[in-house]
């Protein structure tokens, strides 16, 4: 496979994953990061530090709308859930050797 193809493969599964956690707003971001060690948060910073290395301006919020298809703040007002005593509990488990 060339490295053009390869690069277009890895975007289209990128968009795919946006689009899919776009859809799966019941997914809430602290038990991604339970489970996977990253979250949309990540993903949006990921892709703000990728346009900055490549000399594009990009705050954190414009990353956020761009990976959320909306504000942050909508996104947290229509969707977020505070989370409970459990995943509070495993989040503070699963990042214990993260520090």
């Amino acid at each position: 496979m060339d490295a053009q193809t390869k690069l277009e493969l890895e975007a289209a599964a990128f968009r795919t994953l946006q689009a899919h956690l776009q859809k799966r707003t019941d997914v809430q971001n602290i038990d991604m990061m339970n489970l996977t060690g990253f979250c949309r948060n990540c993903l949006s910073r990921w892709y703000q530090e990728a346009a900055n290395e490549r000399g594009i301006e990009m705050s954190k919020d414009e990353a956020r709308e761009e990976f959320y298809g909306m504000p942050y703040s909508d996104w947290r007002e229509k969707f977020q859930i505070e989370a409970n005593d459990a995943q509070k509990a495993a989040f503070e488990i699963s990042h214990k050797d993260a520090t």
